[in-house]
């Protein structure tokens, strides 16, 4: 099992706990490795939410040594111009206001602007003035928060 499915899989009791959800997790390696951990909050996430899943994953990876060597620890929100990275974000993310760039146009418009309504089927859903949109997500180059 790769680290990322690993820490993953411990997180999931610490996120439930909180009414948070993982958006992503990175690990980098190099001289001093870096595990970012990116959670979400549907009422905002704060400083709290970090230092809570912060404190709790690790120690719970000093327990049970799933890096071992020193490395540094960052957890945060996924920030204001992250690109989505998985499709489960589609979902993660939904209702919020999204930017969705096309590869070609779609009805003579590469950029879409509006409500994220979710992905099914391979088709992301967005609301522009009451009309869902509908992209394949084959389709999509990049996927962005509209803030």
């Amino acid at each position: 099992m790769k680290l990322e499915e690993k820490v993953k899989e411990l997180l999931s009791p610490i996120l439930e706990d909180r009414g948070l959800k993982l958006v992503d997790i990175e690990y980098i390696t190099g001289k001093r490795p870096v595990l970012r951990i990116y959670i979400y909050n549907p009422e905002g996430t704060s400083i709290d939410d970090c230092e809570y899943v912060s404190q709790r994953i690790g120690s719970i990876l000093d327990v049970e040594d799933l890096i071992k060597t020193s490395y540094t620890l960052e957890v945060s929100s996924p920030g204001l111009d992250r690109k989505f990275k998985n499709i489960e974000e589609y979902n993660i993310f939904k209702g919020k206001d999204v930017v969705v760039k096309t590869k070609e146009p779609i009805e003579d418009k590469k950029i879409f602007k509006g409500i994220l309504e979710g992905l099914e089927d391979g088709i992301v859903k967005l609301k522009q003035d009451n009309i869902v949109v509908e992209i394949p997500l084959d389709k999509i180059s990049q996927t962005k928060l509209d803030f």
